[in-house]
């Protein structure tokens, strides 16, 4: 049976703090019937739906003044199919759950993003993604999809089954429907290497094809006020396992890279001036090393410090000058970075609104620390990714509107357009798809 919720004062917040909601009534159904009942109850009352995951998204993607749901009753796997290579899984499930899940049964998504702490329809709905040379987004290892549509119908869409509404609601921004099971491909469980390494920005810039070419996933860290890097290369391994052992995991990742680091962000938020100096103590840091153990575990890793962020597509080859451009732009004004700038790859895909739809893809991420004024920095930002046509992550801060999306997004209208017919009352709708989509 279905519960009706509500949070403190009724207000719902994200997870950065940025975002917060005022809902009618929140609900947490327990079965996809009791999902379409609260749709049409909705649709009676004249109150628009939005679904809710964990709130990583730092934008109002799920912000509604209507009926808020939570799926935290949704949760759990459904069927695997190690014929088809495809596990079923209900929309609430949390993505750390599912990975522990699939590891027990031998079996592992092909790509993660670095936090798992998302729904799998929060995550795949708004394009989270990790890098990759050959695999891409979460949603590009989507299967199929169940959703609950305006009217309170269930639609099931894959390749063969409602192929239109599978290209589009894989990254569907909640516009089209709730989603309730997503299908994903799975393969058997592996291993991943992992080199980090300092490097010079100027050497990793002048070798990106290089290193882009020769490792299945390469991602590196910019330390902004400094000319130094942080470079991760992941590439499947035979074995043996050799985790990351117990205490220098500790210290690296929970000591420097949450502790010590959420301290020089204090530091850094009272006294700006202080933090182009502590950019030159983070990025030297943490120190070289190598560990082997299975996927999730690499690809991932705990955040704790909290931030808000803004992050953009631009096309792969357009990467190295884009960076430089933005490191130009910080080192001549008055701006105070504490946070490192994050650099990720992507291979085209098909998917109707992914930020890599049709073009290889980088992705540069810049955030800020949570408390700290950001927008001057997003804003300067922001004019340099859009001039190398640059899509804004669809969960991450960014000022774009719908006139700009199809200009960069060559199948906008068949989005916007499967949406009028999906949902004509606009009863997914919010002030952030208004901007984004369109009236």
């Amino acid at each position: 049976m279905s519960t009706t919720v509500s949070g403190k004062s009724g207000t719902w917040r994200n997870w950065a703090g940025n975002v917060t909601a005022h809902p009618v009534r929140e609900i947490a159904p327990a079965s996809v019937e009791e999902l379409s009942a609260a749709v049409r109850k909705a649709a009676e009352d004249g109150l628009r739906v939005k679904a809710v995951g964990t709130g990583h998204s730092f934008t109002a993607t799920a912000a509604t003044d209507g009926v808020l749901i939570r799926p935290q009753l949704l949760t759990g796997i459904r069927r695997i199919d190690r014929e088809e290579g495809t596990v079923t899984v209900e929309a609430g499930t949390p993505l750390k759950r599912l990975n522990v899940a699939l590891a027990r049964e031998g079996l592992s998504l092909t790509n993660m993003g670095d936090i798992m702490e998302q729904t799998v329809s929060g995550a795949t709905s708004t394009g989270t993604h990790g890098t990759g040379r050959d695999s891409a987004s979460i949603a590009a290892q989507i299967r199929g999809l169940e959703l609950v549509t305006a009217d309170g119908s269930v639609l099931t869409c894959s390749e063969k089954e409602n192929a239109d509404v599978f290209a589009a609601a894989r990254v569907g921004l909640g516009a089209l429907g709730v989603i309730t099971a997503i299908t994903f491909a799975v393969e058997p469980l592996f291993l991943l290497t992992a080199r980090e390494e300092p490097m010079p920005l100027d050497r990793v810039l002048a070798e990106f094809d290089e290193l882009w070419t020769e490792n299945e996933h390469f991602e590196f860290y910019w330390f902004p006020h400094t000319g130094s890097t942080n470079t991760k290369r992941n590439n499947r391994s035979a074995g043996p396992p050799k985790p990351v052992g117990q205490l220098s995991g500790w210290f690296e990742d929970e000591f420097l890279s949450n502790g010590v680091f959420q301290v020089a962000n204090w530091v850094g938020r009272a006294v700006p001036a202080a933090v182009p100096a502590i950019a030159g103590v983070s990025s030297r840091a943490l120190s070289a090393r190598t560990y082997t153990d299975i996927a999730y575990r690499v690809f991932t890793s705990p955040r704790r410090v909290r931030f808000v962020e803004m992050e953009y597509a631009v096309p792969r080859e357009a990467l190295p000058q884009t960076l430089r451009e933005l490191k130009a732009m910080v080192d001549r004004s008055t701006l105070r970075v504490s946070f490192p700038v994050e650099v990720r790859t992507a291979p085209a895909d098909d998917i109707t609104l992914s930020t890599a739809s049709g073009r290889d893809s980088a992705y540069i991420a810049v955030h800020m620390f949570r408390g700290t004024p950001y927008r001057s920095y997003f804003t300067a930002a922001e004019q340099i990714f859009t001039a190398h046509g640059g899509r804004p992550h669809w969960g991450k801060v960014h000022t774009r509107d719908a006139d700009y999306f199809a200009e960069v997004y060559p199948r906008f209208g068949e989005f916007t357009a499967l949406r009028d017919r999906l949902d004509p009352d606009r009863r997914f709708g919010n002030d952030y798809l208004r901007r984004t989509l369109g009236a």
